[in-house]
Formats: C-alpha cells, structure tokens, sequence
C-alpha cells in the first residue's frame, strides 16, 4: 500500500512540474500582404473555409484554447501547429518561390481531396473545422485557379 501511494504521489509531482514548461505561443511578425489570403485575393468563402479549417496551424492567427496550457497534452498541439507552419505557413505565402507555391497548392488539393486535412485529430476538438464536400470542391478549385498563375 505505500508503494502505490509514493507511485501516485510522484506521478502527481511530475504532473504538477511539467506544467512550468508551456508551449512557445509567441507570434512572429509576418507582413499581411504576404498572408495568403491576401496576396492571392481569395474569394470570402474561401476565407471562411481556410480561418475556419487551416489557420490555427497553418498560420500565426493560432486561437489557443484552455487546454493548451495543460501540459503533456499542450506538447503535443504545440508539435502539430509548429509542424503545420513548417510545412506550409499561409503569413508567409507571399515569400515563397513560383515553383514552390505551385507545389504547396498541389499538396493542398490532395491533402484536402484525400481527406487527409484537416487532420481527424483536430476537427475532433474544433467540429466548425470539417468540411464539407461544397467547400472541399471549392478550396480545391480555387487552389487550382491558383496554380495555374505559377
């Protein structure tokens, strides 16, 4: 019986000290004529899918919930926004080269169209996230649109 106290005792301390150690939620600086959204002149529904579905990770406009202040828990989302933002940071789209802005929206349209983003793991916690078949269509459309310039 005091073993399985001194376990519970030392799980609850490390619980408590690993909430000292947050997650980076400082925003860098990014030039809005580079976002995007307005560099390409997307279309509002468009807007509205890319706020709602992309930009917590795909972006510096991440909303971070209660539950991101709870670590190991916030380690983890911490992990996912910064992968997102390295693999594609739409603050930025304005910085990136011809070839690699054709690439990036060929990779979204097949990231969308295969289901594969929005990932499961977050349209779990944020529902407003998944989309429907009528926004995926027009996401990838107007991806498309996009590619051709480039």
């Amino acid at each position: 019986m005091k073993t399985s106290k001194k376990i519970l005792a030392a799980v609850a301390i490390i619980l408590i000290v690993i909430q000292f150690f947050g997650i980076d939620k400082s925003v860098e600086a990014s030039d809005p004529q580079m976002d995007i959204l307005v560099y390409e002149n997307a279309p509002t529904e468009v807007k509205d899918i890319m706020q709602r579905a992309c930009y917590d990770c795909h972006s510096y406009e991440t909303k971070y919930p209660w539950y991101t202040n709870v670590a190991p828990l916030s380690w983890w989302i911490g992990h996912h926004i910064e992968e997102g933002r390295e693999h594609m940071n739409f603050a930025k789209w304005g910085e990136y080269s011809a070839e690699r802005k054709e690439h990036k929206m060929d990779e979204l349209i097949e990231e969308v169209e295969e289901g594969e983003m929005p990932l499961t793991s977050y349209t779990i916690a944020h529902g407003e996230a998944r989309l429907t078949v009528e926004e995926k269509e027009a996401l990838m459309n107007w991806a498309k649109k996009v590619m051709e310039k480039y």
